[in-house]
């Protein structure tokens, strides 16, 4: 019975009523996580100090690697199990918002410790690549699943066609500046100089955006989990912090193993970035979006995805862009090649094209992950790490 409720019984003596407090029956702090969370953070905890043990041992790198991966698609999944129950108390867009600023910890994290290694390559290919992983890889999984057990399925247009209609901005804010400092364009010679214009230019349009997500916008709508086993905001806080200072020290154990383990396989910068680390970064999403779609919530799993590949183009992109730049080291610019670019507009154009009448098949979805394996395979034979 819940806490606070009375039970009464009348006095032995004078036969009066009394009331007593019941003890409360409610399950407490480890008895009241579900069992996937608790798999969840029994993996994360196993992972990480087997990372840790591996690196000290002087493991080969290649392991290393694939603990500190496990590491932190767990602990990026926990981060996910605290957001949740921190917006079942603050409402759907402070949630969106709180969404924004901790679903993509990891991926900053990886990010900021690639830059210091002075791995700039595969920091932008990584940010293209988490667009293309939410975008085309997991909206044409989440298609497909859901296709395959429910049949076409159909969701709101509204929010859907606003939210494709920002990626498209984006996108095409990302592909202007390889345009105008190309040899022979107005600014060429000025790459880091016009990327910086332009990721304050996002940083704003994403600020601005804060306020329409509190007030229930697209952003917000991200928050539409059904808790049903709400943690007390005492753990939920805790088991966020926890994980997300676990995640600073794997990220950094996951950079350092990542040169030497992609020199030793022969892959490449390009692909490393677009295909490993985008996909090590977006775990949260990556599931979340798949499982929604399962359970016939197409809406919340395109709400997931689009919103995450949103907040990597709007936030983490220009924040990145402006610490290599204060980091001194290899700077980050917006100026991509053509064939991400193309990539790029592509997926943008196609994701609008296919959510455009509200319903999803699931042959769509299985031809978004066709796409998306012939993007990741353009950069398969590009020069590899080491070399």
């Amino acid at each position: 019975m819940p806490r606070g409720l009375i039970y009464s019984r009348a006095d032995p003596i004078d036969g009066r009523e009394e009331a007593f407090p019941m003890a409360s029956t409610e399950p407490r702090g480890w008895r009241r996580l579900r069992t996937t969370e608790r798999w969840t953070i029994a993996v994360a905890v196993l992972a990480s100090l087997g990372t840790f043990a591996l690196r000290a041992a002087g493991a080969d790198d290649r392991i290393v690697f694939g603990a500190s991966a496990v590491a932190l698609a767990a602990l990026a999944m926990m981060v996910g199990h605290g957001t949740d129950q921190l917006g079942h108390r603050l409402g759907p867009g402070a949630t969106g918002v709180l969404q924004s600023a901790l679903g993509n910890l990891p991926e900053l994290m990886i990010s900021f410790f690639a830059l210091r290694a002075g791995l700039a390559t595969v920091v932008q290919t990584a940010l293209v690549g988490s667009i293309l992983a939410n975008s085309v890889l997991m909206l044409g999984l989440a298609f497909l699943v859901g296709g395959l057990k429910h049949g076409v399925q159909q969701f709101g247009t509204t929010k859907t066609r606003m939210m494709t209609i920002l990626l498209v901005l984006a996108v095409a804010a990302l592909a202007i500046p390889a345009l105008a400092t190309a040899p022979g364009a107005p600014d060429a010679g000025h790459a880091v100089a016009y990327s910086l214009i332009v990721a304050g230019v996002l940083l704003v349009v994403f600020i601005a955006s804060i306020p329409f997500s509190l007030a229930g916008g697209p952003g917000a709508s991200a928050n539409a989990h059904e808790v049903t086993n709400a943690w007390p905001l005492g753990m939920a806080i805790g088991i966020v912090a926890a994980a997300a200072v676990a995640a600073a020290f794997v990220s950094e154990w996951f950079v350092a193993s990542l040169e030497p383990a992609m020199a030793s396989a022969g892959l490449s910068q390009a692909f490393a970035g677009l295909v490993i680390v985008a996909i090590a970064g977006n775990a949260v999403e990556n599931v979340a979006g798949i499982q929604a779609a399962a359970a016939n919530k197409p809406d919340l799993a395109i709400s997931l995805i689009f919103n995450s590949s949103l907040q990597v183009a709007l936030a983490l992109t220009p924040v990145l862009v402006f610490v290599s730049y204060v980091m001194g080291g290899p700077a980050l610019t917006l100026v991509l090649s053509p064939l991400l670019i193309g990539a790029l507009s592509l997926a943008a154009l196609l994701g609008a094209l296919i959510v455009y009448d509200g319903e999803s098949t699931w042959l769509e979805g299985l031809a978004l992950v066709g796409l998306y394996v012939i993007i990741a395979f353009a950069v398969w034979w590009g020069p590899a790490i080491g070399r």
